[in-house]
């Protein structure tokens, strides 16, 4: 099945999968869904991930992402996740004009041609690029 934008489909299954209380989340892989993934376990939102490939049956894979949850609450570590730059509408920024979520708290995740970085890691390369989406 061909998704129009599918990084808001990997972050609506990982949102619904939190709602719904689920462990553990299947999305089909690609290299951008990846690189998300591996950012979102660095800073800290997602448990593990594993990254499955269909060698025999063509397809690029999965991605099994373990979701963190409060120990003692229960509820999900990431409180919100969404999209910023749109297949309708692009958005870029420099390096400047990255924004700060929730005053630096939260995380942005920027495509830029250096690779796919939270935005405090491209202000620190002082790079700019497309603005992907917003966790927190």
């Amino acid at each position: 099945m061909a998704f129009s934008d599918p990084i808001a489909d990997y972050l609506t299954r990982i949102r619904n999968a939190q709602q719904a209380g689920h462990r553990i989340v299947d999305i089909p892989a690609s290299k951008l869904k990846k690189a998300i993934t591996e950012i979102l376990y660095e800073q800290g939102y997602i448990l593990k991930y594993k990254f499955e490939d269909n060698v025999g049956k063509g397809g690029q894979g999965l991605i099994k992402v373990a979701l963190k949850y409060d120990p003692i609450t229960r509820k999900p570590v990431i409180r919100e996740l969404g999209r910023i730059s749109k297949p309708g509408l692009r958005k870029y920024a420099k390096a400047d004009g990255l924004p700060r979520i929730i005053n630096g708290l939260g995380l942005a995740i920027v495509s830029t041609s250096q690779g796919v970085m939270s935005d405090k890691k491209a202000r620190e390369l002082n790079v700019g690029g497309e603005l992907l989406c917003y966790i927190y």
